[in-house]
C-alpha cells in the first residue's frame, strides 16, 4: 500500500474528499435496497464453486451503484464483482462488492454489507463500507484517518494474542486444498480468547478498524473483498500485511489485518501452522 507521502508525490490532483463522498454515497445505495429486500429475495443461483452464491439482489445492487459511478465518474474504470471489468483511461479504479455475505444474507443472516473501494495504480487509496443491520457507514481515505458514521476510528491496542478475540473465513476453495485455514482456525482457537467467522470478509476489516475485533487473517480473497477494507484499517492505525510473511498486496488474496502492537506475534504464530490432512474431515 502507499504511504501517504508517496501518493501525495505521486499524483497531487486527484480530488480525495470529493471521491470519498462519492464511495460513501454509493455503498448506501446499496444499504437502501439489501434492507428493503431483506427476507424477501426472489432468486439464489451457484456461480459454479460449491457456496458461492448470487441473488437477484446483488445484481440489483451492483447495477444501481454502477449507474451511480458511471454518472458521477465517468472517467473512472469499474472492477465489480458480479459484472467484471469497465476499463477506462483513469489509473483510478472503483471495486464494488454488492453484497458481501451473500449466503449470510440469503438465509437471513444478518451480517453482511456493501463494499467500495478505490485504486491508484492497484493501491487502495480510499473506501466505504455499508453494514446495513447495524446501521453503520465506515469510510477512509488516504492521510484523513477513518471513520464510522462520524465518530473517528481507532484499532485495538491488543498487544498479546492470550488477550485477543480473533476473526477470520475460508474461501470458496476450501473444499479443493489443504491450504484452506483451517489448521490456523483451531491453532489459533486455542491461543486466543477465541476466533470468530462470520462470513463478510469486508465487515470483518470495518470491525478491525472499529477496535470490535483485535486481528483478522485470510487467503483466497478478491480485490472486491479487500480494496476498502484494507485502506479502512490503515487509517484506524492498523497493520496490514500478507502473512505469514511479505508486505500487502492486493492481488494476493491474503492479508493480515490487525493492532499493530499484534502483528509480530500473530503472524509468527500462523508460520507454525501446517495444513490439516484432508483425510481427517472427508
Amino acid at each position: 500500500m502507499f504511504e501517504i507521502q508517496e501518493f501525495k508525490e505521486i499524483n497531487s490532483e486527484i480530488d480525495l474528499i470529493f471521491l470519498t463522498n462519492i464511495a460513501k454515497e454509493s455503498a448506501l445505495i446499496g444499504n437502501e435496497i439489501l434492507i428493503k429486500n431483506y427476507n424477501k429475495i426472489q432468486t439464489i443461483t451457484s456461480k459454479g464453486r460449491k457456496g458461492d452464491l448470487v441473488t437477484n439482489v446483488d445484481l440489483e445492487v451492483e447495477e444501481k451503484i454502477k449507474e451511480y459511478l458511471t454518472i458521477k465518474t465517468p472517467e473512472i474504470s469499474i472492477h465489480a464483482e458480479e459484472s467484471g471489468k469497465l476499463i477506462k483511461t483513469s489509473e483510478l479504479t472503483w471495486c464494488i462488492d454488492p453484497l458481501d455475505g451473500t449466503t449470510n444474507y440469503s438465509h437471513g443472516y444478518p451480517f453482511f454489507g456493501t463494499s467500495i473501494g478505490l485504486l491508484y495504480k492497484n493501491n487502495p487509496i480510499l473506501g466505504a463500507i455499508s453494514v446495513p443491520y447495524l446501521n453503520e457507514l465506515y469510510s477512509a481515505c488516504i492521510g484523513k484517518g477513518s471513520y464510522c458514521n462520524d465518530k473517528k476510528l481507532m484499532v485495538s491496542d491488543a498487544n498479546s494474542l492470550i488477550d485477543s478475540l480473533l476473526v477470520t473465513g475460508f474461501a470458496y476453495d476450501r473444499f479443493d486444498t489443504e491450504d484452506n485455514n483451517y489448521a490456523e482456525f483451531c491453532y489459533l482457537t486455542h491461543k486466543t480468547r477465541g476466533v470468530r467467522r462470520g462470513g463478510a470478509a469486508a465487515v470483518d476489516l470495518a470491525f478491525v478498524a472499529s477496535g470490535k475485533v483485535d486481528g483478522y487473517w485470510e487467503r483466497g480473497l478478491e480485490i472486491w473483498d479487500l480494496a476498502a477494507g484494507a485502506i479502512i484499517v490503515k487509517e484506524a492505525g492498523g497493520a496490514v500485511s500478507d502473512y505469514p510473511n511479505g508486505e500487502f498486496n492486493l492481488s494476493s488474496g491474503r492479508i493480515l489485518a490487525c493492532s499493530p502492537r499484534l502483528e509480530e506475534e500473530l503472524k509468527m504464530e500462523l508460520s507454525k501452522v501446517t495444513p490439516l490432512n484432508k483425510q481427517l474431515y472427508t
